[in-house]
């Protein structure tokens, strides 16, 4: 019922044209920290258009016969939110990465979010983008994990066929709605908390729907330092910098308030159960151990699938909040580099 409402406003009242170029400022702001900011190299423009409709913005960067990594976007974000990543290894390897329907300059299309839409465009972008017979290391961040797991459970003959490896990051399968520790105070019922919060001695609980509402809801999220004072507390760790948090939350920001709240609807009733065991290639998993949006007790059920299917290369909790490719970036390209040095044995390690 929250989808469908959400829904029907947003089809009242469009696009959002007049705010486009502001939610574009926040994408490609500069900042101190080079790798943050936006590649030097202009990238290939490759348009898909899904079987519902919606127009994907998918952009390729570096040589066309390189190996292939492709990036998939988390809630609320967009393409720009990989420039740690474009910007390490674009010279040397094909980087696609593309904006999830609603996000960034993607369109809704007519479908509403779910598990068949996120495989569904992940599919159509590989097939307008993989050549023939070539196989990409797949990256999927949090939505974008649960986009991956989405798409082998849908699409299981395609994952040998299109992956060579694939690295699941501060992710989950199931149970968004009662596990996320992002609101404390809100985000479980009294009868199903696993850690009681306490004010002033007293257990503190206040009605879900007003969790989900406060995470759903489509309205614009405001800038300023008490937000990314919040936001730095909440959604990373104390030691990201200034930049880090700054990029971070105009990523976010940059996101239309009403594909925010669509999604964050969808992914709150979202089940995959053990979707990860389909995923038939090598697969690693990592973990923020500060992770408040999709703790690491999240990861466990994914482990556990991929374990018992016999694909699970590596589990690694690393000392991050929810956004360790910005977290950690040095460490997050280190890890997707050796990931594809053992998928692609050929290529040179990216720097």
């Amino acid at each position: 019922m929250l989808v469908k409402s959400m829904r029907t406003l947003a089809d009242m009242r469009g696009d959002e044209p007049l705010t486009a170029a502001y939610r574009a400022g926040l994408r490609s702001r500069t900042y101190r920290t080079a790798s943050l900011n936006k590649p030097a190299t202009a990238p290939e423009v490759i348009p898909v258009t899904t079987g519902d409709g919606a127009k994907l913005r998918v952009h390729a960067y570096g040589p066309a016969d390189g190996d292939i990594i492709v990036l998939i976007h988390g809630w609320s974000c967009c393409i720009e939110y990989w420039n740690p990543q474009i910007n390490a290894f674009a010279d040397r390897y094909r980087v696609l990465a593309y904006d999830q329907r609603g996000h960034g300059e993607s369109t809704l299309g007519s479908n509403g979010p779910g598990a068949q839409t996120l495989a569904d465009d992940l599919e159509a972008v590989l097939a307008a983008t993989l050549p023939l017979g070539k196989r990409a290391v797949l990256v999927g961040h949090s939505m974008g994990g649960i986009t991956l797991q989405a798409w082998a459970s849908r699409y299981p003959e395609q994952v040998t066929r299109r992956a060579s490896a694939v690295l699941l990051a501060n992710t989950a399968a199931r149970d968004i709605r009662y596990e996320t520790d992002l609101l404390p105070l809100f985000n479980k019922p009294l009868m199903m908390a696993s850690r009681p919060v306490t004010v002033l001695g007293a257990t503190v609980r206040v009605p879900l729907v007003i969790a989900e509402t406060a995470l759903a809801a489509p309205v614009p999220l405001p800038g300023g330092w008490p937000v990314s004072a919040v936001f730095k507390a909440r959604v990373m760790s104390k030691p990201a910098t200034r930049d880090e948090v700054d990029f971070a939350l105009g990523i976010i920001r940059s996101c239309r308030p009403l594909t925010r709240g669509l999604h964050a609807a969808a992914l709150a009733d979202l089940d995959l159960g053990d979707a990860a065991a389909h995923l038939t290639v090598p697969t690693t998993v990592i973990a923020g151990a500060e992770d408040h949006l999709l703790p690491e007790r999240m990861s466990r059920p994914i482990v556990e699938a991929l374990t018992r299917a016999g694909h699970l290369a590596d589990y690694q909790v690393w000392p991050t909040g929810h956004l360790g490719n910005i977290e950690a970036a040095h460490r997050f390209n280190t890890l997707i580099a050796d990931i594809a040095e053992r998928a692609n044995p050929s290529e040179a390690v990216a720097g």
